[in-house]
């Protein structure tokens, strides 16, 4: 989930014991890696944590490690003192320095390159560092919470990521599941993100119709809590006053209802399945009911009770 005033929403077995283990370490100073796809909410997730534990009231700090050059991911993290390199006009302090006691999140840790990867290693296992271009040692005190939706064993195999760097941060680990494997949360997050995104469209008091339930309920969310999100506020800006439906989803939300209806109506109760059943083996057997029964697997006294019950005489 995006954004830190949005709470972790968690109804679902599978969140709900996601929610469990991040109050358990919470409380915690120890090195805390959080894996996951991609708009599954582990930046909400890693700011809840901070949040829960006693470094609330210290700095929380993040650095996007994958949107930001090498260049610039080394000055962020460790600062730089002036004339360090060209534009270094003046002393910079990092996000180790800048997070003091509190929480520095490295986003998309698996994009490091091989050389801020050795220096972050020599961070968790000194817990200290230099400015660039400095010779003053500091000492690092903030906790730190790595994130990222790659798979750092098939980095490391590949030998994309160092496998030292990968146990360092891998002392405590939660795995965020995907919002396919838990279910139980799509409605409560729909309700959560539309009364949160409602009075910023002016629309206040909208709802989802039934139908429009059931489209969400249906499809599969690639994109986690952050399609959703983008679903919802989408459907508040096209839809016709406040009530929402189907229509006012994306094609690829329609459409996996509308396939889901579609199978639903070919389905067929039980009931029917067993009389289609018991009227094929009687025609098969020319109506010989011991020969059907044993067929079916049942008396011929059970035979006679469900020819009458279907009306087959």
């Amino acid at each position: 989930m995006s954004g830190a005033a949005l709470a972790w929403v968690a109804c679902d077995p599978a969140s709900l014991a996601v929610l469990e283990l991040a109050r358990k370490v919470a409380d915690t100073p120890t090195t805390l890696l959080i894996t996951g796809e991609s708009g599954t909410g582990k930046d909400q997730l890693a700011r809840l944590i901070h949040e829960m534990g006693p470094r609330r009231s210290a700095p929380y700090q993040k650095i996007d490690c994958a949107s930001l050059p090498p260049e610039l991911v080394e000055s962020e993290l460790f600062g730089h003192e002036r004339g360090a390199f060209t534009g270094a006009v003046e002393r910079k302090l990092g996000r180790l320095e800048l997070a003091g006691k509190g929480t520095l999140v490295l986003d998309e840790v698996a994009a490091l390159a091989p050389a801020i990867q050795s220096k972050l290693l020599r961070v968790l296992e000194e817990r200290a560092f230099e400015r660039l271009g400095g010779t003053e040692t500091l000492r690092i005190e903030a906790r730190l919470v790595a994130l990222t939706n790659a798979d750092l064993p098939k980095a490391v195999a590949a030998g994309r990521f160092r496998e030292d760097l990968y146990f360092r941060l891998n002392v405590l680990s939660i795995v965020v599941p995907p919002l396919r494997e838990r279910a139980a949360d799509i409605l409560p997050l729909a309700s959560h993100l539309l009364g949160r995104l409602a009075p910023v469209h002016g629309r206040t008091g909208a709802s989802l119709t039934p139908e429009a339930v059931r489209a969400l309920e249906t499809y599969s969310w690639p994109g986690n809590v952050r399609e959703l999100k983008n679903v919802i506020e989408r459907a508040l800006v096209f839809a016709q006053g406040t009530s929402i439906g189907p229509e006012d989803f994306p094609e690829s939300v329609r459409n996996s209802a509308a396939g889901a209806a579609s199978y639903t109506a070919h389905l067929r109760s039980l009931e029917d399945l067993e009389r289609e059943t018991i009227v094929a083996t009687l025609d098969a057997t020319h109506y010989r009911i011991a020969k059907a029964a044993e067929i079916l697997g049942i008396s011929r006294k059970t035979l006679l009770d469900k020819r009458k019950k279907f009306g087959l005489q």
